[in-house]
């Protein structure tokens, strides 16, 4: 601690000490120095004993320690009592080890825990637990209340009680208790809200007074504890068999005395008969058991100690018994009088008792709070904090001893004294007068209940202006001089709620939950942060160790369990609810915060975990690459692609949105950050989670080129690449688009990776769409490892297209069992879980086979995932008859230029002449043309435009209405003079239809009938 002060320096401390939190002095200055031009004179800065330890133990020291102590030992016994103390002691203190490594890492602002918290884990977490420790603060504050009242009412002026409890017994008379708590509870909150209104300079000129009442209070306790050695003071208890009584109405524990040589009766025996004479008639326990006085202060070297070691617990309404009397009850008799003895007013248990006791030794974040007045809070916070909590911690474990050395059972298990004469039961064992432990515990009190009505709003602006938490941040804002005037209200509405359950014993366990809940998230954050081993992490407080942080961690989750397990899962249940609130809708902020390197550290693990090799088929997901284009505004030219691509997410994989720019990027790159947010505002318009990538290079080939590559870091790479088909490609303007694409398809290939090309993509459905019914259809021609059955079942995840129902045509030649063969494909489709229709189309084996376009996508590839479906191999030929116009528009373009159109029309039509009276068809035609010199034979280009041809109609006649259509895509030739056959190829295959989806495998199977 500091150096001792001088005695003006010390008295100058005390005049400037204040218990309130950072920011109200700063709220206090403006308001005094409001429409003055002088500069407000700093205040003070304090050391650690009076900016931490006094501060701490004044709000650690308070109503349970006056109210409930002395019952808590009464009814858990010594033993119990003290485990109680020392697991909460134990919580705090390791919390508080904790709290020291994060404050002394860097200055703490106003906020205190929330500030420790938010910053080292989150707006998320800071913002959920936050929240928590104001509701916690709050409802300290009605428990502080309830408190005061409780002691004005039961102890101080009884009278003042509006609904009288005379007479009246059983729940008539706790109603009236609850009933007078809340009219009284009401006023008293009202009063504070409009103190701490008017200025919150009243509260802090008050601040030394409640601590010199705290102080003196706990020393009159050891004074009298020390006195009850030698002499102990007169507290008779008057116990009738071995009921204790209610001593009232009564002045004499005996049922007659003698006076004057005879027998008179006395007051008590007129309590419990209906004259005063001795023949009356009387209640039968009260006729067949003897009265007996004893010492309710029997002192410490009386050896009562023993008597109170073990527990008692008791029942709501059960009478508190003196052990070891004799006491005679009539079998089946019914108590009477029941309002003369002293009775359990609750059912009591351990856990019970844990969630009652733990509100007084919270408080430890008083030093935090305050950081900014300090001299030096890296110092003081520490040592303040943790000499604040052993010291409280020895008070509170050394008060159980001396409780139970020094006080009767039957007295301690009196909850408000009746038993002792309305006395205050820890009152009966304070030198010099009860009353200083009265008056002291009522300001105490007091002063506890307006710091909670100052501090809690403060912890609530300070979350609204981080602006983490949309809906509060009209809380943020105040009077003129930054007073929380909006915040106040609702704290004060807050505290009414907790005043009108109208039971201290019910309200301290609410609050133990949010303050565990906050201890807990403390000491999360310190064991986090040293886990992380963070470069920013270098706490002067150099001892703590994560071990302490998980134990204090597990300690208060116990802890919350123990008092009351549905109070703390409605506790959990609120901070997961601002938890999922916060980062959907909350503002993101970057704080640096462990989450964060959390992240980090698990993104690496698994990541490297990930270059172990490759997923297995049951793990493969599609890890989109989406490749979309940029106009001249740098605006994305297909927004729907990005819709596609959130209709594709049901695999929860990577998605990556890219787009190339051309030019230098040392040139280019404000051009380039332009990209990257168009990029992200449209992501986040079509709800796409992933990633966006812009590449600069000198031409648009390059840039593709590179973002196929270089995409994706270590195992956790694009598997998939979505593209457009390419627009106005026949253009001779536009004669690159349609080469770059041929090149990506080629690389796509050549890296192994799925490749799907979305034609007519401005028909696709948005996200807002929605289809109630129609179908996607699924043609298989070639097996591509399954990416044609997968992507439908995506799809359908999706509620676009959640109603549409899947059918798969697959193709046979003429002499298979078409029959088997659709009923083993359904087989097939059974045991890959997925629900559709199967159609069988028979169709010449040699369209089959000319349709592939390359050698890797033959027949054999379908043959060997098909092979149980029994596939039989033979040949037809069959010729498709054509109108002069539709063979006009096809060859005019195959072999042709636009030069030769004409040529080709005149020839056309002289055949047509000579030929009117036969089917006119392509081969006739074509074979023709070559005999006659007009065209050079070219056979495969004859066989892929006859296959697309027949096709595209049986596709067609199938599949016209259907809402989708995928379609394997063959890849382009190796011999690049022929590209813009293929091109064409493509086109005729799909003409007539609206929405298409080409499908080109990776190469891989990815998807499996096995579990």
């Amino acid at each position: 601690m500091d150096t001792i002060p001088m005695v003006s320096s010390l008295l100058s401390s005390l005049a400037n000490y204040s218990n309130l939190p950072q920011g109200s002095k700063e709220h206090e200055e403006a308001e005094n120095n409001e429409g003055s031009r002088k500069k407000p004179v700093q205040a003070p800065r304090m050391g650690t004993l009076m900016g931490v330890y006094l501060p701490c133990l004044q709000n650690i020291l308070g109503v349970i320690l006056f109210l409930r102590m002395t019952w808590m030992v009464g009814i858990g016994g010594v033993i119990e009592a003290f485990i109680i103390v020392l697991m909460c002691c134990s919580t705090t203190m390791l919390t508080a080890i904790s709290m020291s490594a994060i404050a002394t890492n860097g200055v703490v602002p106003a906020g205190g825990s929330y500030y420790m918290i938010s910053r080292s884990l989150g707006p998320e977490f800071g913002g959920a637990v936050g929240i928590c420790f104001y509701l916690g603060t709050t409802f300290a504050g009605a428990m502080y209340i309830l408190g005061c009242i409780e002691i004005l009412l039961v102890y101080i002026v009884p009278q003042a009680a509006v609904f009288k409890m005379e007479g009246l017994e059983g729940a008539e008379a706790e109603a009236a208790m609850l009933n007078n708590m809340r009219v009284y509870g009401t006023l008293v909150l009202s009063f504070m809200a409009i103190v701490v209104f008017v200025g919150v300079n009243y509260v802090n000129k008050l601040a030394l007074l409640f601590l010199a009442c705290v102080i003196c209070s706990i020393l009159a306790v050891y004074a009298g504890v020390i006195k009850t050695a030698f002499e102990p003071p007169i507290f008779p208890v008057c116990v009738l068999g071995n009921r204790t009584l209610v001593w009232k109405g009564f002045d004499v524990c005996a049922k007659v005395i003698e006076r004057e040589n005879a027998t008179v009766t006395t007051q008590l025996w007129r309590l419990f008969c209906d004259s005063e004479f001795l023949n009356a008639t009387c209640d039968s326990y009260f006729v067949n058991n003897n009265i007996t006085e004893i010492q309710g202060i029997p002192g410490v070297m009386s050896g009562i100690l023993r008597e109170n070691l073990f527990g008692n617990y008791m029942d709501k309404g059960s009478f508190i018994e003196k052990v070891g009397l004799p006491a005679t009850v009539e079998p089946d008799s019914i108590p009477t009088n029941t309002n003369r003895y002293v009775l359990a007013d609750i059912t009591s248990f351990f856990t019970m008792l844990v969630g009652i006791y733990f509100p007084s030794v919270t408080g430890i974040m008083a030093g935090s709070n305050r950081s900014g007045d300090l001299q030096d809070a890296q110092k003081s916070i520490p040592i303040g904090t943790i000499l604040a909590i052993t010291t409280t911690s020895i008070i509170y474990m050394s008060s159980v001893i001396l409780f139970g050395s020094c006080i009767e059972g039957t007295v301690l298990r009196d909850k408000f004294g009746e038993a002792v004469r309305g006395n205050l039961v820890i009152g009966t064992l304070a030198w010099p007068s009860p009353w200083v432990i009265v008056i002291g515990s009522f300001f105490s009190t007091c002063g506890a209940g307006l710091q909670s009505l100052t501090g809690a709003p403060r912890l609530l602006q300070a979350i609204a202006r981080d602006g983490i938490v949309p809906f509060l941040r009209v809380f943020g804002h105040g009077k003129a001089n930054g007073e929380p005037t909006w915040a106040l209200l609702l704290t004060a509405c807050i505290c009414e709620s907790g005043i009108l359950i109208a039971s201290l014993d019910n309200v301290a366990p609410i609050l133990s939950m949010f303050f565990l809940m906050c201890y807990m998230f403390v000491n999360l954050a310190c064991a986090v942060q040293t886990l992380l081993r963070t470069p920013n992490w270098r706490p002067r407080f150099k001892f703590y160790h994560w071990t302490l942080s998980f134990l204090g961690m597990s300690l208060c989750l116990s802890l919350m369990f123990i008092c009351s397990w549905y109070y703390a899962i409605v506790a959990m249940g609120i901070a997961s609810c601002i938890y999922k609130y916060i980062e959907f809708r909350g503002a993101e902020k970057e704080w640096g915060d462990g989450i964060r390197g959390l992240s980090l550290s698990a993104a690496r693990f698994a990541l490297m975990r990930l270059e172990e090799g490759p997923p297995h088929t049951k793990n493969w997901r599609p890890q989109i690459l989406v490749l979309v284009s940029m106009d001249s505004e740098l605006n994305v030219e297909q927004p729907r692609l990005l819709s596609l691509t959130n209709q594709l997410k049901a695999g929860k994989g990577l998605t990556i949105v890219g787009t190339a720019l051309e030019g230098t990027y040392l040139e280019n790159h404000p051009q380039g950050q332009q990209a990257e947010q168009s990029l992200k505002k449209l992501m986040e318009a079509e709800k796409v989670k992933g990633f966006c990538q812009v590449v600069i290079s000198s031409n648009m080939r390059d840039a593709t080129s590179h973002l196929v590559q270089a995409g994706g870091l270590g195992g956790l790479q694009h598997n998939t690449v979505l593209a457009c088909w390419p627009r106005n490609w026949k253009h001779a303007e536009d004669h690159q688009s349609w080469r770059n694409f041929i090149e990506l398809v080629r690389e796509t290939t050549a890296a192994s990776k799925a490749l799907l090309v979305p034609k007519n993509i401005s028909a696709f459905p948005s996200n807002g769409e929605r289809f109630t019914e129609g179908h996607i259809d699924v043609w298989w021609i070639v097996h591509d490892g399954g990416m044609l059955m997968l992507l439908p079942f995506l799809l359908r995840q999706h509620k676009v297209w959640r109603k549409c129902k899947m059918r798969i045509f697959t193709v046979a030649q003429m002499d298979d069992n078409s029959i088997q063969m659709k009923k083993d494909l359904t087989t097939f489709l059974y045991h890959l879980r997925i629900d559709a229709a199967v159609e069988v189309v028979e169709m010449h084996d040699s369209d089959i086979s000319a349709y592939t376009y390359e050698k890797t996508l033959m027949m054999e590839q379908r043959s060997q995932i098909l092979k149980q479906i029994n596939l039989t191999k033979t040949e037809r030929e069959r010729e498709v008859q054509f109108c002069v116009a539709h063979i006009y528009t096809r060859l005019s373009f195959f072999f042709g230029h636009a030069t030769e159109s004409g040529k080709i029309c005149e020839y056309l039509t002289v055949m047509h002449t000579f030929t009117h009276s036969h089917s006119l068809t392509l081969m006739n035609v074509y074979e023709r043309m070559v005999d006659d010199g007009f065209i050079f034979r070219n056979q495969s280009n004859l066989r892929r435009m006859h296959t697309a041809l027949r096709l595209n109609e049986v596709i067609v006649k199938k599949s016209q209405e259907a809402k989708l259509v995928l379609l394997n895509m063959p890849g382009p030739p190796k011999n690049r003079s022929g590209e813009e056959n293929y091109m064409e190829f493509m086109e005729v295959l799909t003409e007539g239809l609206n929405r298409v989806l080409l499908v080109r495998g990776g190469g891989r199977e990815v998807i499996t009938i096995y579990s």
